[in-house]
């Protein structure tokens, strides 16, 4: 899981939006391979996100979500220049925190 989350922090009025695009495969459990054999589950859980070091969402997925998943959420009282965290964890353990800066 090397590629970075794309995340995106605008203010307007008080309040920021915030859009990330999450790098990751995503697969159900479901799906077979050519030879017949099912694909094992690979999926994100959980994700969080805070703003300044306070968490502001969590939210717990599961394997119906698509590959490389995009999220866009408001934060009310967020304004240019906080620091925005966006983490998540998949079902192997592994796991991804990026940084953004709302402008």
């Amino acid at each position: 899981m090397s590629d970075p989350m794309r995340i995106r922090a605008q203010a307007a009025g008080g309040n920021a939006t915030i859009r990330v695009l999450m790098s990751h495969e995503m697969e159900s459990g479901q799906r077979k391979d050519p030879n017949g054999k099912t694909i094992p589950a690979w999926h994100i859980q959980d994700v969080t996100a805070s703003l300044n070091g306070k968490p502001v969402l969590t939210a717990e997925w599961g394997p119906a979500v698509s590959k490389n998943p995009y999220l866009q959420f408001t934060i009310k009282g967020a304004k240019a220049g906080d620091k925005v965290a966006i983490t998540w964890r998949d079902n192997k353990g592994e796991s991804r925190t990026d940084e953004a800066t709302v402008s």
